[in-house]
């Protein structure tokens, strides 16, 4: 078998479970995927386990925005640590900056001790972050396994250079996933360029509604997204991913 990790990010069981028969190995279980993910419903998780035993990595998020949380929130999220590994996760996916732009070490070191027989990924608090080499570093030192990154820009492809030094730098010590924009062909370009052997994607197409009667007059939530779209892994762009890994040496 390849040594890589293909992992797709999806916040619906059909979603988890189009990612699985894709062929991939982990799935990062988010809630709220289209402003970025938010801590999932623990239901989500127990209805994914009835019918699949993929590998999954819970995000670990209470709220949209940025990674400065406070008290309360922080409180919230050692409590959905605590209930994923109650649940059997096998990982929790996890970051806190400060005001600075620097890794909250002393709360990151609390998330950890909650976290302990998980695996953790620093998420892309990481790509928020005032100083890469020295978060890497942090990140190492705590503990923790797996950088989610974009390479500090919007798309993997824009931030390849930093994702290349990022892989040097962690030399095995952290494994360097690359998110942000990723497909078969992005795959194709980004692991000759940067070595980096972990992918992470959503695959996503948008499906249009089952509802027929549709009321244009009122919105839900931010006007300019339709409640008649739904976002969903397509089993096929996994699949494709996964064939890309399969072929490259």
């Amino acid at each position: 078998m390849k040594d890589y990790v293909l992992e797709c990010c999806v916040d619906s069981a059909e979603s988890a479970l189009n990612a699985a028969r894709g062929g991939a190995g982990r799935l990062e279980l988010c809630g709220n995927l289209i402003i970025g993910g938010t801590t999932p419903d623990t239901a989500l998780y127990e209805e994914i386990r009835k019918y699949s035993d993929i590998r999954i990595h819970a995000l670990i998020r209470p709220r949209f925005g940025d990674f400065c949380y406070t008290d309360h929130e922080l409180e919230i999220i050692r409590g959905s640590i605590r209930r994923y590994k109650e649940l059997g996760a096998e990982g929790v996916v996890i970051g806190v900056l400060k005001p600075d732009g620097t890794l909250d070490m002393e709360e990151m070191k609390k998330l950890m001790k909650e976290a302990e027989g998980m695996s953790v990924t620093l998420h892309r608090a990481f790509d928020m972050c005032r100083d890469p080499r020295e978060t890497l570093e942090q990140a190492v030192e705590l503990g923790i396994n797996t950088i989610l990154t974009s390479g500090q820009q919007n798309n993997c492809v824009a931030g390849k250079e930093l994702i290349r030094d990022m892989v040097e730098w962690a030399d095995g010590r952290s494994d360097i996933l690359v998110a942000g924009g990723v497909g078969a062909e992005v795959i194709r370009e980004l692991r000759p360029f940067t070595k980096a052997s972990s992918f992470h994607m959503s695959g996503k197409v948008t499906l249009d509604s089952k509802m027929e009667y549709r009321k244009s007059e009122v919105s839900m939530g931010l006007p300019s997204l339709s409640e008649y779209e739904i976002w969903q892994t397509d089993e096929k762009k996994i699949r494709a991913a996964k064939e890309v890994l399969d072929a490259i040496d």
